[in-house]
């Protein structure tokens, strides 16, 4: 089965547009965009992602050595496209053991990275303190970019929000040793221009990561 779509903020059921509302609804959190079901990774379900996206699909290219693909997802309808994307990743961790990412790039209010960062949400809220100096920085689409350390989310993972391109870009990491990875100035792709060298990218298993709920 494929599945059926999903609320963005807690992956509870939605209920698919009808005659009295033009939105899909979650009982808990009203209009959303509709969290499309994640299937395994492979360079046909990334596709997939880039083609109806409208916002970045990030991911560090060149992965890490060691790194794979380990699944993508989106936000979004046909009508409305992608408003959100999730790329995981996973490979070696920077202190030994395993290390996963999933870096999330969305619209103001979608809940898809604060429900990955085990926050409230929808947005980093309080947590995030931009008035200091950012924590780590990236390099997103050639620009550097800021990120800070968001402090109220669960010791077992680490979490970073900034802003790229107008939107909220998030960067979660588990275990939580494994935010040492963004003090090494990370390049992300978005892969909506990246071509034919998305057809390179190298696929793992399925992470449970992006079908986690709070």
């Amino acid at each position: 089965m494929r599945g059926e779509p999903s609320c963005p903020k807690c992956g509870g059921r939605v209920r698919a547009p009808g005659l009295f509302t033009d939105s899909w609804q979650c009982a808990a959190h009203g209009p959303v965009h509709p969290m499309q079901p994640v299937i395994p990774p492979s360079v046909e379900s990334l596709g997939v992602v880039v083609h109806r996206s409208r916002v970045p699909v990030w991911m560090p290219w060149p992965l890490p050595v060691g790194w794979l693909l380990t699944g993508a997802a989106y936000a979004g309808d046909d009508r409305s496209g992608g408003r959100a994307t999730a790329v995981a990743c996973s490979g070696p961790g920077p202190l030994g053991g395993m290390g996963e990412l999933v870096l999330v790039a969305e619209e103001l209010g979608v809940g898809l990275g604060a429900r990955y960062a085990g926050l409230d949400g929808p947005d980093p809220g309080t947590g995030l303190d931009v008035a200091g100096a950012p924590d780590a920085k990236v390099l997103a689409a050639g620009r550097p970019t800021p990120l800070w350390h968001v402090k109220d989310a669960p010791g077992d993972r680490a979490v970073f929000a900034g802003e790229a391109r107008g939107l909220w870009l998030w960067a979660i990491l588990w275990p939580e040793q494994s935010g040492l990875l963004m003090y090494d100035e990370l390049v992300l792709t978005d892969l909506r221009d990246a071509g034919a060298e998305v057809d390179l990218v190298p696929c793992g298993a399925l992470t449970p990561r992006l079908l986690s709920r709070p």
